[in-house]
């Protein structure tokens, strides 16, 4: 497919078309969203027409793209069989199926699983999970947690009060919890290294962070230490400096508490390999870690809580059950969707096509972006990532940035809907270089596994394209 036009002629805006048509939903946005009649593969067609390439799987879900024939049949055999069951009367066959598969992938990190109907929900089952875990092992004053400032968990009560994004967490701080979950420095070298800091030296201070905020609690009072091994949806794709959890680690197994990761975003394949902490965490599995969007790639929702032998034999050993549920708990045709998906991961080799496009995905976006002749250059402050996963993030605050008037908009919004417009969904999230949310620009592509090198060039050529054209309007005399 060519690439998209470049014009720089301002046509009607897709969010202006729609705006024009009425819609019964509450919706998540202040503008009325394009409507999407169909899709395959890695490109969505609107009701108007317009094709799309989708850069970033909806938010790093979509990760073989959509209407794969295996998966597709799958359902649709499913459906056949049995469509549901609930999960305290009866099991079924893709349920047992796909924990099966999660166990013998996890190189021994995993002996149990359970399932759930998306992330947010994962990362609450887990908190409970945990805490469970703790009253049934006879150490019910362990009612702490600990994570991350900057740091995305999901959007419930619970998950809201484990993480810390100003902006998310505004609306309910009044009704979040403020006894039970706590919060250290965020692992985001770029931004809070101090100039005078090896890497080495950076990683000893958290360590000595988090050390302190377990005596600050009391130590026997910390049920974990919660945190994503690749942040995502706050700072926009920021790994971990080298020996950072394994030294976050080394403190929950001091003082006994639980090593629990978030990996809803970042696992599952996302960068290159099935579990992110193989290649981001110096391989040290958790105690309890979070999936769900790659997991079942948008076909079905679904989510899974993976747990180790230690947490598993604490509950085996004592009630033998999971004391959390819900209606649509390990649903029969979302299980067989996500054997699906993950069989076409394995059969088509695709995490070593992820591996292989992020490579060329970086170095395009480096080629592009960084060169002298970019005028969008002065203004990149990092670009970083790995498989299908990349963040590009912007800094307006140098003397540069004078001659720039972006007029109170948010410029990676702003990108976001442009690049629509050009015909590329891409991410843009605002608020990600500091602790208050009032600054910060990144913008995230996440492509599907088996994505094309000519895909990758079309969304790298319209992305860079978009960025420059949305500076250019920005600069002033």
């Amino acid at each position: 497919m060519a690439p998209a036009l470049l014009s720089t002629e301002r046509a009607e805006t897709l969010t202006a078309q729609a705006a024009r048509k009425p819609t019964s939903i509450l919706l998540r946005t202040p503008w009325r969203l394009p409507v999407a009649q169909s899709a395959e593969g890695s490109y969505v067609t609107l009701d108007n027409g317009k094709r799309l390439l989708d850069a970033v799987g909806g938010a790093a879900v979509a990760c073989i793209g959509n209407g794969h024939p295996k998966v597709v049949q799958a359902i649709k055999d499913q459906a056949d069989k049995v469509s549901y069951v609930y999960n305290m009367q009866l099991t079924n066959q893709p349920a047992e199926e796909l924990a099966k598969q999660l166990i013998s992938s996890s190189k021994g990190a995993f002996e149990l699983v359970g399932f759930v109907s998306g992330g947010s929900e994962a990362m609450e089952a887990v908190l409970k999970l945990a805490r469970q875990y703790f009253v049934e092992t006879g150490q019910p004053q362990r009612t702490n947690f600990i994570a991350r400032h900057l740091s995305f968990h999901g959007n419930t009560l619970g998950t809201l009060s484990l993480a810390s994004h100003a902006g998310r967490r505004a609306p309910y701080e009044a009704i979040l919890n403020h006894e039970s979950f706590h919060h250290v420095s965020p692992a985001y070298a770029k931004r809070f290294q101090r100039p005078d800091e090896t890497e080495e030296q950076y990683v000893e201070r958290l360590r000595q962070e988090l050390d302190d905020k377990f005596q600050e609690l009391g130590p026997d009072t910390v049920i974990g230490f919660a945190a994503e091994t690749v942040v995502g949806a706050t700072t926009g794709v920021v790994p971990p400096p080298k020996g950072y959890f394994k030294a976050m680690k080394s403190v929950c197994d001091k003082y006994g508490a639980l090593f629990i990761l978030d990996e809803v975003m970042s696992g599952m394949g996302r960068l290159g390999t099935l579990h992110a902490w193989e290649t981001f965490a110096d391989g040290i599995s958790p105690d309890i870690q979070a999936v769900a969007k790659g997991l079942g790639g948008g076909y079905a929702s679904i989510g899974a809580v993976l747990i180790s032998k230690r947490v598993a034999d604490g509950i085996r050993d004592t009630s033998g059950v999971w004391k959390h549920g819900h209606t649509y708990q390990a649903h029969p045709i979302a299980c067989a969707a996500s054997l699906a998906v993950q069989k076409v991961i394995e059969e088509e080799n695709l995490l070593e096509n992820a591996r292989k496009i992020g490579d060329y995905l970086s170095s395009l976006l480096r080629e592009k972006l960084l060169s002298p002749n970019c005028i969008a250059a002065p203004y990149v402050f990092d670009i970083r990532g790995a498989g299908c996963w990349w963040g590009i993030e912007f800094d307006f605050d140098g003397p540069q940035c004078r001659k720039l008037d972006l007029k109170g908009e948010k410029f990676a919004i702003a990108v976001q809907q442009r690049a629509l417009d050009k015909g590329i969904v891409i991410m843009g999230m605002a608020g990600t270089a500091s602790l208050d949310g009032s600054k910060g620009d990144a913008i995230l592509l996440s492509p599907a596994y088996n994505i094309s090198k000519e895909q990758i060039e079309e969304i790298v050529t319209v992305f860079v394209a978009t960025v420059e054209e949305v500076l250019s309007e920005s600069f002033v005399e």
